[in-house]
Order: C-alpha cells, then sequence, then structure tokens
C-alpha cells in the first residue's frame, strides 16, 4: 500500500508525472469484458459525471475540466453522461474536457430540454443550464435527443446510447405511456441508430430492477446500466436480474455504487449529511450502513473501498462508474480501486442480515 499512496499523491504536483505516477492504478482500470455481442470492450472502472452537471453542489468550469483531465491522466477511458445532468451542463463540460481525446462516452436519451426561466436547484441540481427536462420515449424524441448531444458534447458519435429512466418509480401512473412510447418506436429508432454504425451499442441506464426484468427478455439490449441496486446496502438485482443478463448476454454497467454518497465516506455520524437513493436515507437504513462500515472497520478496510469493489466480484459486472469531482475524489476512488480486501471481509458482508432490497424512506 506504501507505494500505491506514494504513486497516488505524486498526482497533486506535476501534470507530466501523473501518468508514470498512477500507472500501477490505471493497469486496474482495465476490464475482464468480452462480450461478443459488442464492438467495444468495456474497461474495469469508468466515471460517471452527474457530479460535474452540479448535482448537490456547483462546480466551476475549471474544477469540471480538471476533473475529466485528470481522471483521463489516470487511465480513465470510459465517462457516462446524459442530458438530464445539469440540463445539458455535464455533457457540454465533459465534451470540452475530452476535445481531440480517446475515449469510450455513453449518453441518454428520453428526456429533451426546453428552455426555462427558472433558476436555482431544480431536481437536486444546482445553477445548471436553464433548461428543463421534458420526457420523450418516442422515435423522435430519440433522434432529436441523439442530436442535441452530439452538439452539446461536441464530438460526431457515442459509443453508448441509453434509454434513461424508464420505470414506475420514476414516472408512476405515467410509466406505461412511456413504455407503450418506447416500446412502439423509441427502442427501434435506437435500434437503427445501432445498425447504421451510430453507436456501438444500446441499452437502458435505470434505477429499478423491474423494468431490466419486464425489458431485458423482450428487446435486444447490449447493456444495462443499473443505478443503485447492486450494491453493498441493496443486492437486489442479484436475485433474478444478473441471471438473465448472463442468459441474454447482456453486460451491466453499475452505477451508483455509494448508494448517492451514503457509503462513500467510514464516518456516518452525521445524518443530515448524507444522501441514500438522492433523498435522506431512513433510520433503517442508516442503521444498516453504519454496520457494513462498522464490520469493515473490524477487518480494516475503509468502506467506500469494500463498497466500490463489491460489483466488480460477479462477473457479469462489465464496469463501475462512480461519480467523481474534483482530485481529490479521484485519488480516493483510484485508492479505493486498489486496496486490498481479504477474502474474510467479503464473508462477513455477506453473512451480515442486511436486506436485500431497501427503501429509501
Amino acid at each position: 500500500m506504501e507505494r500505491n499512496e506514494h504513486a497516488l499523491a505524486s498526482l497533486r504536483h506535476r501534470p507530466e508525472g501523473r501518468r508514470r505516477a498512477l500507472s500501477g492504478a490505471a493497469r486496474c482500470l482495465r476490464g475482464r469484458d468480452e462480450h461478443a455481442g459488442m464492438s467495444i470492450a468495456l474497461p474495469r472502472l469508468g466515471m460517471g459525471t452527474a457530479a460535474i452537471g452540479n448535482l448537490y453542489r456547483a462546480v466551476s468550469d475549471e474544477e469540471a475540466q480538471a476533473t475529466v483531465t485528470a481522471a483521463f491522466d489516470a487511465g480513465i477511458r470510459y465517462f457516462d453522461t446524459a442530458p438530464h445532468y445539469g440540463f445539458g451542463l455535464a455533457e457540454r463540460r465533459l465534451g470540452a474536457a475530452l476535445a481531440g481525446r480517446d475515449a469510450i462516452v455513453s449518453t441518454k436519451v428520453g428526456r429533451l430540454l426546453e428552455p426555462t426561466s427558472q433558476r436555482g436547484t431544480r431536481h437536486g441540481f444546482v445553477d445548471a443550464d436553464p433548461f428543463e427536462p421534458v420526457f420523450d420515449y418516442s422515435a423522435d424524441g430519440i433522434r432529436r435527443s441523439h442530436d442535441a448531444s452530439l452538439k452539446r458534447l461536441g464530438r460526431d458519435r457515442v459509443e453508448i446510447l441509453l434509454a434513461h429512466d424508464l420505470g414506475v418509480v420514476t414516472h408512476g401512473d405515467r410509466h406505461e405511456r412511456h413504455r407503450r412510447d418506447f416500446l412502439a418506436s423509441g427502442y427501434a429508432a435506437m435500434r437503427a441508430l445501432r445498425d447504421a454504425g451510430a453507436v456501438d451499442a444500446i441499452g437502458i441506464g435505470v434505477n429499478e430492477v423491474s423494468i431490466c426484468l419486464d425489458l431485458v427478455p423482450r428487446i435486444d439490449l447490449d447493456v444495462v446500466l443499473l443505478a443503485g441496486r447492486y450494491s453493498l446496502l441493496d443486492r437486489g438485482a442479484a436475485e433474478t436480474l444478473l441471471g438473465l443478463c448472463a442468459d441474454r448476454g447482456v453486460r451491466v454497467i453499475i452505477g451508483g455504487p455509494y448508494n448517492s454518497g451514503i457509503l462513500a465516506q467510514d464516518d456516518l455520524g452525521d445524518a443530515s449529511a448524507l444522501h441514500y437513493d438522492y433523498a435522506p436515507p431512513s433510520t433503517a437504513v442508516l442503521a444498516q450502513a453504519r454496520r457494513l462500515a462498522a464490520i469493515c472497520a473490524e477487518h480494516g478496510v475503509p468502506l467506500p473501498a469494500a463498497a466500490l469493489q463489491f460489483p466488480m466480484r460477479h462477473p457479469q459486472i462489465a464496469t463501475v462508474i462512480p461519480g467523481i469531482v474534483g482530485e481529490r475524489q479521484l485519488r480516493d476512488t483510484l485508492a479505493r480501486l486498489t486496496t486490498p480486501i481479504p477474502e474474510a471481509l467479503w464473508t462477513a458482508l455477506d453473512r451480515a442480515d442486511i436486506p436485500l432490497r431497501q427503501e429509501a424512506s
């Protein structure tokens, strides 16, 4: 560990030394994805970009640029974004930072951005771009969203295109209408983009296992990006979804390994500063997270390191994409990735009485 910590510490110093200093960590970023149905291989670790879209707090253009640049220099080559993240802000910032760089980019469709005069915090994003997201899963909406994302990113293509936030939890009584629009024409538009070579892979990016169980057997998908549903706190996907994806040849990308931040620190004393599923955690969820932290401490492992590496143990998981903003978070992420974790800790965590499915409140 001393050698790795020394390498990571050098990130604070000369930019030209980053690639050399982080070579060991960069090797850990390479994935084992060998899915024959996809024309691209996904690395072990990617970066989620909601945070550079001002999720929970405002981030300057300079900090966003520095974050993406440092991540790329450290060996990260997969970046996930969406129009919803800062209502175009994350896509604009990511595109500017990656200009002239060779990277895998995924973005999402299902929302169109319409101008608005509203300001302040909206949908969790602080001082974001002056647009309001409007759901549209139709073929026309998919094509328009894809085209608009390319313009904001300043790229002629993205490698992965995901239908964003289908599901009952997101849409309530409007879910059936959006699902119908997607299956009637939106999915065909995504498949046409893939067949034309405009994208390499298509899939869904969701927070709900149930919509995956509905769509994975029904349509031909390359990937599922599942946020928060396969983590130390919530193993809901393990019961049925991961096996189904294996049977169907669908690779799984795990977002939200820290469940919106509650697993991203060892000190869980101040509940007011914590989030679980983008909301304050319930008393039960907080108690379970503290129990996980205590078990990790007994084995001398930071809770965030176990949380980041946990999804990577499953053979169906192609990559994990924690949100990162700031060079300190990047250093922390790379250190967590390379932290040795004894098998005894995994056994203890597996035996802990943690419900397979948590509730946010």
